[in-house]
């Protein structure tokens, strides 16, 4: 449960150099007095099930929004930590199974078992990568520059073993044991000479400047507009008084995710004469929206980003890959709805996955920029978001609305400095009800609307930086890591046996 506090908003890191040094040493000692590996399950369960409950019960916050759901508060808050603890219980059953005898192979062992296993967690199923351990690290920047290299599943691997490594110095046999513990301390004393190195490059280069500025929104609109019948009229004024905008200025304007009540992406048009009033050709919109279509007689349902022009007429769209389960779509639908169920932010049937994510080019008057689009959740997903470089910025709009005061939004705008770093790429993000940022390539922020607080922020002038290793590689980077660790299990495990 400790661990929890390395998480955001904490951040307090130091607690896992005690709590992964100790959770290694338990396993190791505990293997010295019984046999049965089934128990070694158990006790990885434990130390995962304790993790996850403290830090992700703003999840259950969700369920409260709607009577239908209010039932399955008790069980999310229980049910998933244990789903979620059962990888930890697997990092330990594998690593007993499998456990050399020799400190340096046991340790590297772990750390390698534990590393494949978050990228597993990230990708079965629809993936959850939320909470990884490299995120202890979303205040120290320096350190986070490596990401352009490694990526967050790669880093992982390496907090995990810096995390652990105190315990080669408890167990250590001779000072060639210490060694593998310095080097560890050694290469994140690299990793933040570098991030220094790297952040020093990026601010000395030249600032090129838009010849028009992108100003994104950070609202406070309460979730109750869907609830309370609150009027879109109320809602689109409120955003407008938000969004300041000067009929002379040329600007795009970024709403949040699905900000409108009741209103569809074809409806939106219908009040073009709020607009009109306020907003010149001089003007874009990108906002969230739901839209529809229909395909072989059935109509479906997406999230969608949307682009319009000043008239509210529909330039370009992007709908929503990654969806949340029973957030926007419901598994099992056919059988759940038969007892009331619902996807909560759809009141209509489940949302319908996009089919692929392309990039948006705006090309409108002077406008000329190409973004890759990415809706609430698809944020936290590392390596996979997009196959070339080819694009300006990552748009981010979400609704963290959901999740009440807590934590939860608090976490998920951490993952927008990871994927900046990554991609190289400025991301900016829109959000009602959490945090709208400015996320520069090497992971500053360098403007926000905080938590709980509405207004906008301008973003005029960016620095380009060079195509990044890892938005060539992606996690091929992370697999060359997984084959080091296992030369380097061997390599030990021989040395040490060929020695006695």
């Amino acid at each position: 449960m400790a661990t929890s506090l390395s998480l955001p908003p904490f951040n307090y890191l130091i607690i896992n150099f005690f709590t992964f040094t100790l959770f290694f040493l338990f396993l190791v000692k505990k293997n010295k007095l019984h046999r049965n590996k089934k128990l070694y399950f158990i006790y990885g369960w434990l130390f995962g099930f304790g993790y996850f409950v403290t830090n992700l019960y703003w999840i259950s916050i969700s369920l409260s929004f709607d009577q239908n759901y209010k039932f399955l508060i008790p069980f999310s808050i229980i049910l998933i930590p244990a789903f979620l603890g059962l990888f930890y219980g697997l990092v330990s059953f594998f690593f007993i199974i499998l456990k050399p005898q020799k400190t340096i192979s046991s340790f590297l062992l772990f750390c390698l078992i534990f590393g494949i296993l978050e990228f597993v967690r990230g990708t079965l199923l629809t993936g959850f990568p939320w909470n990884l351990v490299a995120f202890s690290f979303s205040n120290q920047i320096e350190f986070l520059s490596i990401n352009s290299v490694l990526g967050t599943y790669g880093f992982n691997l390496f907090c995990i073993s810096l995390f652990t490594s105190p315990s080669i110095f408890i167990l250590r046999g001779n000072k060639k044991d210490i060694g593998v513990c310095v080097f560890f301390l050694i290469a994140f004393v690299y990793f933040y000479i570098y991030g220094i190195s790297y952040n020093k490059k990026f601010n000395n280069l030249i600032k090129e400047d838009y010849n028009y500025k992108i100003r994104v929104i950070g609202s406070n609109i309460s979730l109750d507009r869907f609830y309370s019948n609150i009027d879109a009229i109320t809602v689109i004024e409120e955003l407008i008084k938000i969004s300041k905008p000067n009929k002379a200025d040329k600007t795009i304007f970024i709403w949040p995710e699905g900000i409108i009540p009741g209103i569809s992406q074809h409806e939106l048009i219908e009040y073009s004469s709020i607009f009109n009033q306020y907003f010149s050709e001089n003007h874009l919109l990108i906002i969230g929206t739901n839209s529809q279509s229909v395909n072989d007689g059935t109509k479906d349902y997406y999230n969608s980003l949307s682009v319009y022009d000043n008239k509210l007429n529909l330039l370009n769209s992007y709908n929503k890959i990654n969806l949340v389960p029973f957030g926007e779509f419901l598994p099992f639908e056919n059988t759940l709805k038969f007892i009331g169920l619902k996807s909560l932010t759809n009141n209509y049937q489940s949302f319908s996955r996009g089919i692929e994510r392309n990039f948006i080019e705006i090309n409108q008057n002077s406008f000329h920029l190409k973004i890759l689009p990415l809706i609430c959740y698809e944020i936290i997903y590392s390596g996979k978001l997009f196959d070339n470089s080819d694009f300006d910025l990552i748009v981010n709009i979400s609704e963290d609305g959901w999740f009440g005061q807590s934590i939860g939004p608090k976490q998920h705008f951490t993952h927008s400095i990871f994927r900046a770093i990554e991609s190289g790429k400025y991301v900016v993000r829109s959000a009602n009800n959490g945090m709208a940022a400015i996320v520069n390539p090497v992971g500053e922020i360098e403007q926000k609307v905080d938590f709980g607080l509405s207004g906008y922020i301008d973003f005029k002038e960016n620095r380009k930086i060079q195509p990044t290793i890892f938005s060539k590689y992606g996690n091929k980077i992370f697999g060359l890591l997984i084959l080091l660790y296992i030369f380097l299990i061997f390599s030990f495990n021989k040395t040490k046996n060929e020695q006695s």
